[in-house]
């Protein structure tokens, strides 16, 4: 079997680097994106914000503690989609295999390309200064057998950095590090491995077999081929996505029914507006709340701060019989689902998501899956225009907007 080049690219604390390059009175101080209203949540801390302890998915609350000078820029997301794609189209230079997993990060597949650039470092090397010359921004790079191997070599270049792992040194770099760095490996996983006596990627590896499965089920082999670096997935440059959809945290806590509704009603439309933008529907309609009240702290991954509220998150789903892109329907159950639930305290985020997403444009009988009436179909088309003309924030629900939501800082499926 050939050898295999895997490359992770993940641009430096993005949304903030390009702040700092537009504003340059910004540069050289503690910038941090998101977070501008007290429920806000950190979407990206620049490196001088990071040194106060700063970083992204943080609550604002926890980043103003930590950095009382920092900078707090509200997200220009438009802005940053833009620039994503001038990397985008850096990366297309090198190989049509690409898998962004978001804006700011993505693996490659150079496999194909290396012997064009002299081997895989060299191909990196050039990879970087392409996406300086472009944006003016840094990336840092991680190339390996895996994309395993290759997110982690760059998760630990950074920032600008660049880290080749060869297949001969696989163990080297994976061996001494926390198993946390482990995809799936959460903090209960992680626990019950402590209690193995577990607690390096290295000792996962070693560990006697039979008794790890004996201790984690079908988990075990999988698990441990990880932890020796072998990962055959490959990059997924048409990857469709298996859900759509939106959630938002609460300026302050709510309960009262009417606020809820208000607030499913306007993800119902987000949903179902992306939902159309991407020609799906979908069947499984689930409904996301996270209680106001922590239940202790929350450990990150690979770290050990733990002074971060853990606040409750529950789910309920519902499948429906025929796939939709409706907004009023999963508004409908989504609701729905909230009465079931009987939520009896207060919540700080609500949020929906369509799964179980099938395609508009299949041929054949899948199309009456989509039949709605014709002034169902011809008023959602007719709001689709509205926006693309005039913005998104030309029309929508009638709803109260009193209480704000912070926004949503990720580009998702559907969006422009």
């Amino acid at each position: 079997m050939s050898e295999r080049f895997i490359l992770h690219a993940d641009m430096d604390a993005f949304y903030a680097s390009i702040e700092q390059r537009d504003h340059p009175e910004l540069r050289g101080l503690p910038v941090i994106v998101g977070a501008t209203s007290a429920r806000g949540v950190v979407a990206a801390a620049s490196y001088e914000a990071r040194a106060y302890g700063v970083r992204s998915a943080m609550p604002g609350f926890r980043a103003r503690e930590l950095c009382k000078d920092g900078v707090f820029l509200p997200s220009n997301m438009t802005l940053y989609a833009e620039v994503s794609a001038q990397v985008h189209e850096v990366f297309e230079s090198f190989t049509p295999d690409i898998e962004p997993i978001s804006l700011d990060e993505a693996f490659l597949d150079v496999t194909g390309s290396v012997g064009l650039f002299g081997g895989p470092e060299a191909l990196a090397r050039e990879l970087k200064k392409r996406v300086k010359d472009a944006t003016q921004l840094t990336v840092s790079v991680g190339v390996g057998p895996s994309k395993l191997v290759a997110k982690i070599a760059c998760t630990l270049s950074k920032p600008d950095g660049l880290n080749v792992v060869q297949p001969d040194r696989v163990r080297e770099l994976l061996d001494p590090l926390p198993v946390r760095r482990l995809w799936g490996v959460g903090p209960i996983l992680a626990r019950s491995l402590s209690g193995l006596g577990i607690e390096t990627i290295g000792a996962l590896a070693n560990f006697d077999y039979d008794a790890l499965r004996r201790a984690l089920g079908d988990r075990a082999e999988s698990l441990q081929r990880l932890a020796r670096g072998e990962d055959e997935r490959p990059v997924e440059s048409n990857r469709d996505p298996k859900s759509i959809g939106e959630e938002n945290t609460f300026e302050r806590d709510v309960l009262e029914r009417e606020e809820v509704s208000a607030a499913l009603t306007a993800h119902a439309d987000v949903v179902a507006r992306r939902l159309r933008a991407g020609g799906y529907g979908g069947r499984t309609v689930t409904l996301k709340i996270k209680l106001a009240v922590a239940r202790g702290r929350r450990v990150p991954r690979g770290g050990n701060d733990t002074d971060e509220p853990d606040y409750p998150l529950l789910t309920r789903s519902r499948t429906l019989p025929k796939p939709t892109d409706d907004a009023s329907l999963i508004r409908r159950t989504a609701l729905s689902l909230w009465d079931a639930a009987g939520i009896g305290e207060k919540v700080r985020l609500l949020g929906i998501s369509v799964s179980n997403l099938v395609s508009s444009d299949e041929d054949g009988e899948q199309l009456e899956l989509f039949a709605k009436t014709p002034e169902r179909r011809e008023l959602g088309a007719a709001l689709d225009r509205i926006r693309e003309r005039f913005g998104n924030e030309a029309i929508g629900p009638a709803v109260s907007r009193q209480d704000k939501l912070t926004p949503s800082l990720r580009k998702k499926p559907g969006d422009g």
